[in-house]
């Protein structure tokens, strides 16, 4: 990989990373625990708690893709960026540029 291209994987996971750490920080609210205290009907406080869950899993998912992204960016820094961790074949620049934190070629994460 040449050193542009490695420069442009290297923005590319700093955009998702902040990307990310500014949806977490903005799902906060939406994740909180539903106070039974809150004089709300039985119907409105199903659907808090349904948002609220879907809220948390939105979070789990960002939370899961941020480590992924910052060990992508520790593999940036140590030379071992866009390696396929089975099969150890360079992960396409076409697969990386849609997810920059592949951490498997296509033929891997089909298993191939």
């Amino acid at each position: 990989m040449t050193a542009e291209q490695l420069q442009e994987f290297r923005d590319l996971l700093e955009v998702t990373l902040a990307e990310l750490r500014a949806s977490l920080n903005a799902s906060t609210a939406a994740a909180a625990p539903v106070s039974p205290d809150n004089a709300i009907g039985r119907l409105t406080r199903q659907d808090a708690m349904q948002a609220q869950q879907m809220a948390l899993e939105v979070r789990r998912r960002n939370q899961a893709r941020l480590q992924q992204v910052e060990a992508a960016i520790r593999k940036l820094e140590s030379g071992d960026y866009g390696i396929c961790v089975r099969c150890e074949e360079e992960i396409s620049l076409a697969r990386l540029r849609v997810r920059p934190e592949a951490r498997v070629c296509v033929r891997c994460a089909q298993g191939g």
